[in-house]
């Protein structure tokens, strides 16, 4: 496996992670356990992310994270709650997909997937926070259950053909930042309309 095909693996799983951590852990330690996944002899060290009490630990928080981020308001609670959790759960899984024999390549890895991680829960959690403005509680039950497919989807895209890594992850960055200028473009057009409004008499 090239070195663009392992920075596009760990850039995908990073920026999924920045999404939704626990899925990202338990799909990809199932789908190791099922052989759905056959990882090549350099990424054999994400094999822990098979054992079974890390996949229940996993399952149990992503069963609770995907309800929680159903509710109105409580998913935004759940995102501020993780944005010190899932840079450092992305700069992890990068970590374990690097080659554990170069160290400059490990913190290099580290150092990039927790930002990744850290973007793609930024643009999760601003764009949350427009759709929760939204008077309809649907469209939050509708762009959560998007992020879930999407998530394993792409997790699996992403390990079954190593060479579409890379342009995974370019589509999520590209995705990610797209919906961080969209809920500032939004919140700040509601702020001046809110500036707008005649003062109440």
């Amino acid at each position: 496996m090239g070195v663009m095909e392992i920075i596009g693996i760990a850039g995908s799983v990073s920026l999924l992670a920045g999404w939704r951590l626990y899925l990202s852990i338990f799909a990809t330690g199932l789908a190791m356990r099922l052989d759905a996944i056959p990882l090549p002899e350099h990424l054999q060290s994400l094999d822990a992310l098979a054992n079974p009490w890390v996949m229940g630990v996993a399952a149990l928080a992503a069963i609770a994270e995907f309800f929680a981020d159903k509710v109105m308001w409580l998913d935004s609670a759940w995102d501020a709650i993780h944005t010190f959790v899932r840079p450092v759960g992305g700069a992890l899984l990068a970590l374990a997909i690097v080659d554990p024999s170069d160290p400059a390549t490990q913190v290099v890895a580290f150092l990039l997937g927790g930002g990744a991680a850290l973007t793609a829960h930024a643009g999760k959690a601003g764009a949350r926070g427009v759709v929760n403005a939204s008077p309809e509680p649907v469209s939050n039950m509708a762009v959560s259950t998007v992020e879930d497919v999407a998530t394993v989807g792409l997790l699996y895209l992403a390990y079954e053909y190593p060479y579409l890594a890379g342009g995974i992850a370019l589509v999520l960055l590209a995705l990610v930042v797209w919906l961080i200028w969209m809920a500032r473009k939004i919140v700040r057009s509601l702020f001046r309309r809110k500036s707008a409004d005649p003062p109440p008499t």
